[in-house]
């Protein structure tokens, strides 16, 4: 099987394990870099080209897309999907989890667990906008944040007001979501591949951080999760339509709730907390969905 893997760093552990995981089963596994990508777009047979040359067929495609190239990096998954190659995430899915307002609004509407969570644009609300979340400490988001970037706990309603006008100012969009005290620092990411959840791991803040994100200093163990966690991951990455995906989520008093869905999950941490070869589990579902591709194509890839 011939696949081509979109992403900017081969030399990201994630890549390099899909990678070796492809071609220990006997695959051919191309890391393409994203931005180098360039469609010619005509109506009949436009094509994909990388480095000055136009692209074969590929049996399928992983796509590794940075958010900071979102836009860019979906038009080209499009133009593989267009070109009879089977996306490990479609395009359109990948498009629902990267938008957090919308990821929200789906979840919602399938009445998975979620943290109340406010959205408004005028900031002379602020304090409405506190109140609706269940006021004060609340958690402000960026809705292009990621990592943990653009996260900030307001202990008070004066602070979340502050802070609230001051990325106003800024002109970004934010969500305000109710402070989850109980889940201690802690989030719980489940990988979900297939429908199924194969692996769940527990990261926890380091200490005096209630972010629990492992590039923020956090820690990861391996966990057992509950029926009712194991159901919210499922749903959650059947809402979105992802066949891979973490789901992260809290463990509040009322059960879980999520609080994002990652269509790019790194592998390194999840990996080394359960021993598991998460790499190997994403190969094996390509094997079994994905067929050859028998668009005709020239070019080389």
């Amino acid at each position: 099987m011939k696949i081509a893997m979109l992403a900017r760093n081969p030399s990201l552990y994630s890549h390099r394990r899909l990678k070796e995981a492809a071609e220990q089963r006997g695959h051919r596994l191309d890391i393409i870099d994203t931005l180098r990508c360039y469609l010619n777009i005509r109506p009949k047979g436009s094509t994909l080209s990388y480095r000055g040359k136009t692209l074969g067929a590929y049996d399928a495609v992983i796509p590794r897309i940075g958010a900071s190239v979102t836009f860019y990096g979906l038009a080209v998954l499009r133009q593989f999907e267009i070109m009879g190659t089977f996306p490990l995430n479609e395009s359109v899915a990948i498009g629902r989890s990267r938008d957090k307002l919308r990821s929200m609004q789906l979840l919602a509407r399938e009445e998975i667990g979620l943290p109340n969570t406010t959205f408004a644009h005028d900031s002379r609300y602020t304090e409405e906008i506190v109140e609706t979340a269940g006021g004060a400490p609340v958690v402000i988001k960026l809705l292009e944040g990621t990592q943990g970037i653009g996260v900030v706990l307001a202990d008070t309603t004066r602070s979340a007001t502050s802070i609230v006008e001051a990325f106003r100012g800024a002109n970004v969009n934010i969500l305000v979501q109710e402070f989850i005290k109980e889940a201690g620092g802690a989030d719980i990411r489940a990988f979900v591949v297939g429908g199924k959840v194969i692996a769940a791991m527990l990261r926890q803040g380091a200490d005096g951080e209630f972010r629990s994100n492992l590039h923020r200093g956090g820690s990861a163990s391996l966990i057992k999760l509950s029926p009712a966690e194991r159901k919210t991951a499922v749903r959650s990455a059947n809402a979105m339509g992802l066949n891979v995906c973490g789901v992260d989520m809290l463990r509040s008093s009322n059960g879980p709730v999520v609080m994002e869905i990652n269509s790019s999950p790194g592998l390194e941490g999840i990996e080394n907390a359960t021993g598991m070869d998460i790499a190997g589990k994403i190969i094996e579902f390509i094997e079994k969905n994905a067929a050859p591709n028998k668009t005709k194509t020239k070019g080389k890839g």
